[in-house]
């Protein structure tokens, strides 16, 4: 058997196990110390076990231990998908990003909007998330994580806080809400963006409101002419649809009316704005001495600017 550590990184760790010629992906929970009901590694490899069988872009799991025999923590593997992952630049053999753009942004929008078409409750899925009340529950959950990890004053955030209250629009549907849907938790063909070959990640998966996830999509969209927010992106080359006319073609393609976009994309950034809000906190008391942290303040700023501007329909 052969090991090798795929991610590093504050979500549950993966590992490529390899027998000869056979694949496959171990999924374990960090090392140390966890919070309670965090990295449920049970309730991912059950939502993999329904899910694959009507999404087989998720990975079809193969086996669960919770036996401290085998594992200190409890694990599951799951089916390697096959192809590419991208994360700061595009695979020579998909040519020019003017070519390879428009057929990229095409093949995000269809995954995502497969997974929104999926029956969840003829898949056995009702039971993983608690859609009344969705949205509600995940702005009060997050302005809460933001006032834990608080450092200081950021201008805006006040204002924008209460909008995201006071302006929450009705959810009027509920699917499969995957709540991590970006460019590099999708997995494509080597030689054909055209072709998605499998959708990662589901740890957050849940419930709930399905415009959240395109929001999702949107926020990590980067387009030239962003500031910087402190993640790398390819999607600001030119031929790659803009965060405009991506919503347009999701609205098209998915037959939903989106008047309030705009909310669902200020909300990914104050999310994003949150999560690097926590690293920075981290090194801020002496917890963490990645030097990456250093300087997170500044795409912060950035993200509760970008934030705002998406709040008064700036964004798109």
């Amino acid at each position: 058997m052969k090991v090798r550590k795929f991610s590093e990184g504050y979500s549950n760790h993966t590992y490529l196990l390899s027998f000869g010629d056979w694949e496959t992906v171990l999924r374990r929970p960090p090392f140390g110390e966890i919070p309670a009901k965090a990295h449920d590694i049970k309730r991912e490899y059950t939502i993999l076990y329904r899910l694959h069988c009507v999404y087989p872009l998720a990975p079809k799991p193969y086996f669960y231990s919770d036996d401290p025999a085998i594992m200190g923590r409890h694990f599951y593997l799951m089916e390697k998908k096959k192809g590419i992952v991208i994360n700061e630049v595009l695979p020579d053999s998909y040519g020019p990003s003017e070519v390879v753009g428009p057929a990229l942004s095409k093949s995000m929008i269809t995954s995502l909007i497969e997974l929104q078409h999926v029956d969840y409750k003829n898949a056995g899925l009702v039971d993983i998330g608690k859609p009344e009340g969705y949205l509600d529950r995940q702005v009060h959950n997050w302005i809460k994580r933001y006032r834990m990890a608080k450092t200081y004053e950021m201008r805006g955030v006040v204002e924008l806080e209460a909008w995201l209250v006071s302006e929450m629009p009705t959810t009027f549907d509920t699917t499969i809400v995957h709540n991590d849907f970006k460019l590099n938790n999708i997995v494509l063909d080597p030689f054909d963006p055209t072709i998605v070959n499998g959708v990662l990640d589901w740890e957050l998966a849940t419930i709930g409101d399905p415009m959240s996830d395109i929001g999702s999509v949107l926020t990590y969209w980067g387009e030239i002419s962003d500031p910087n927010i402190g993640i790398s992106v390819v999607t600001n080359q030119p031929g790659f649809l803009s965060r405009r006319e991506m919503a347009e073609m999701y609205a098209k393609e998915s037959g939903r009316d989106i008047p309030h976009i705009h909310y669902y994309v200020a909300f990914g950034f104050y999310k994003l704005a949150v999560i690097l809000q926590q690293l920075y906190y981290r090194w801020k008391k002496g917890a963490s001495d990645d030097e990456r942290f250093k300087n997170l303040n500044i795409p912060i700023g950035n993200l509760f600017e970008m934030a705002n501007l998406s709040r008064t329909n700036r964004i798109l």
